[in-house]
């Protein structure tokens, strides 16, 4: 069988606990809030979500416990269809976040505990070898240990895999896990974080992409919210512009959406220009509606936007 529509992505689930008030409660008071939300979270997961529903195969490789919360996670991934490869631990628990979000501002304060997740290792990938194999791209982010994370893509490399990672929490990289990269992920900060070069606008963002590719990435796609996507590799470099779907309304989902739906495109076959649209126009959609997995559209809303922009 071809791999063609196949994406496997390692990563983390957690469940979003966002509580709203009008200010964080101060050690040893407490006070009520204005209101609470769970939902699925986590962005290899959400990833996978958004690859999914835009019609690609989808494994995802991650870790739970054995709770209510990894019910959540099976549920969200059935609704989907992801299909997930997971090791469930009863010694663990399943990763969650506190999310405080101030009611005036919008601004927030979160904690994760990954739980179960942070014990991800290379054996889980040694494991999953023959589904990472026979995939045409392999996902990851940084929210997983990064020695789980090199070794799937080493295996993924091994075996002609398409290797995208997403430098998501952003961190340094040596260049030897750079060289594992076909495509290179980062948004504004985590390219900073990467480089040391800030990236305040076209051209800086350029020679940041510029920088990576010197240290062995293939091709960067810088993403750059409203502006769009960077893509600079593969003989080009250009700016991608995004895709306008309406009236914004929640942007926390926007870069999972742009990376499920850049693997999806190059799973399918696009060229990287027209992958990144692709991409761009799946995070388009997403930022008009609340939540993250909850948000990712599915493929014949993201055809129907690019036939029209």
């Amino acid at each position: 069988m071809g791999r063609e529509n196949r994406v496997v992505i390692l990563g983390v689930f957690v469940a979003d606990t966002a509580y709203r008030a009008d200010r964080a409660p101060k050690m040893g008071e407490t006070i009520l809030g204005r209101s609470f939300k769970l939902g699925p979270g986590g962005k290899g997961s959400n990833q996978a979500v958004a690859a999914a529903r835009l019609g690609a195969e989808v494994g995802f490789i991650t870790r739970l416990g054995r709770d209510p919360f990894a019910d959540m996670a099976f549920a969200t991934w059935k609704e989907a269809g992801v299909t997930p490869a997971v090791t469930q631990t009863a010694d663990s628990y399943t990763g969650a976040a506190y999310i405080f979000i101030e009611e005036a501002t919008g601004d927030n304060a979160i904690i994760i505990c990954p739980g179960a997740a942070a014990d991800i290792a290379p054996a889980d990938l040694d494991a999953r070898a023959g589904l990472i194999a026979g995939a045409a791209v392999f996902v990851t982010q940084l929210e997983q240990p990064l020695e789980a994370a090199v070794r799937g893509l080493e295996i993924a490399r091994a075996n002609g895999v398409t290797t995208i990672l997403n430098p998501a929490p952003g961190r340094e990289l040596p260049d030897s896990v750079l060289a594992l990269c076909d495509y290179l992920t980062p948004n504004e900060t985590e390219a900073e974080a990467l480089t040391g070069l800030p990236v305040a606008d076209e051209d800086a963002a350029r020679a940041a992409a510029e920088r990576l590719r010197e240290r062995g990435v293939g091709t960067v796609v810088i993403t750059l919210g409203a502006r769009g996507a960077l893509l600079h590799g593969h003989g080009r470099s250009a700016l991608v512009p995004a895709i306008d779907a309406g009236p914004v309304v929640e942007t926390t989902g926007a870069g999972d959406a742009f990376n499920g739906g850049f693997a999806t495109a190059l799973a399918r076959g696009m060229d990287p220009w027209e992958a990144v649209r692709f991409g761009c126009a799946t995070a388009g959609i997403s930022v008009t509606r609340p939540g993250t997995a909850p948000s990712m559209p599915t493929l014949a809303e993201v055809e129907a936007l690019l036939a029209r922009s």
